[in-house]
């Protein structure tokens, strides 16, 4: 269900504001950043919720929606732990090697008959 939002909002927003700029992406991994960190602040401690919810809500629908997201929360949750130095590698590298994986799959994708 996330993923058809994210493909009908990114057509909705293209649509509206057009694609020189990638708006629909940007607008879902802003928002899915922030949903994911609203719904784990409401789900930790709270003993009523099943532990399953955590993983069906955050993981499954706004990791449908956005794998940004949980990019961003596990980035936040590392350097919360106090480990910046670890946190900003996984920031860079994602980044770098993420586009460098786009390029190389580009350039697969082109080879191919």
């Amino acid at each position: 269900m996330g993923s058809i939002l994210r493909f009908w909002l990114g057509i909705y927003l293209g649509g509206k504001l057009g694609t020189r700029f990638p708006y629909g992406t940007f607008v879902v991994n802003i928002t899915g950043s922030f949903l994911i960190g609203m719904v784990f602040a409401f789900l930790t401690g709270r003993s009523h919720w099943s532990p399953y919810w955590r993983y069906l809500i955050p993981i499954g629908f706004i990791g449908g929606y956005t794998t940004f997201s949980t990019f961003e929360f596990e980035t936040l949750r590392t350097i919360q732990e106090g480990q910046f130095g670890i946190g900003l590698l996984y920031v860079l590298s994602s980044v770098v090697l993420g586009l460098a994986a786009v390029w190389g799959g580009l350039i697969a994708g082109r080879a191919l008959p």
